[in-house]
């Protein structure tokens, strides 16, 4: 039985704000998948559960029969494992698909971890978030109405 093991985090700059997702998939402690994509616009919750969709959801596709989850967002963990109710309506979809493919596994394992034991998923998620804040030449597109403009010499 093939087993994976899958790191996952979502970061948000803003609660909403732009978000990103970071997964981390591993077979037998090798890494078979890194991911680092952008969301949108969400909350942090939001960025967590579509996370661990989208972990979930690649690691169905490289034949994962036996999946250990790994989180740091003890609200993801507890919802699904039915000890915390999901009030928001948004929040209810994903957790519903998150469920739905979770039955798709022979054996599931699911772990809240300390942020240092998922330092990957976080490393990936807001690398992401790092990008968009910097233009094509690494200084930065944004500032702060009050600042002096990062094009500006005075």
């Amino acid at each position: 039985m093939r087993v994976f093991e899958i790191f996952s985090d979502g970061a948000s700059s803003g609660n909403p704000g732009p978000s990103a997702i970071g997964v981390v998939i591993l077979e037998d402690g090798v890494t078979l998948r890194e991911i680092a994509e952008p969301i949108g616009l969400a909350t942090n919750n939001v960025a967590e559960y579509r996370a661990l969709i989208r972990g979930l959801t690649e690691a169905r596709q490289l034949g994962a029969e036996h999946v250990r989850l790994r989180t740091d967002s003890e609200l993801v963990f507890y919802q699904i494992k039915g000890e915390y109710k999901v009030k928001h309506e948004n929040m209810k979809l994903l957790h519903a698909q998150a469920v739905e493919i979770l039955k798709s596994f022979k054996k599931v394992e699911f772990k809240v971890v300390p942020r240092e034991q998922n330092s990957a998923a976080d490393r990936l998620a807001t690398s992401v978030l790092k990008k968009k804040k910097t233009g094509h030449d690494g200084r930065s597109d944004e500032f702060t109405i009050g600042e002096e403009s990062p094009g500006s010499t005075g």
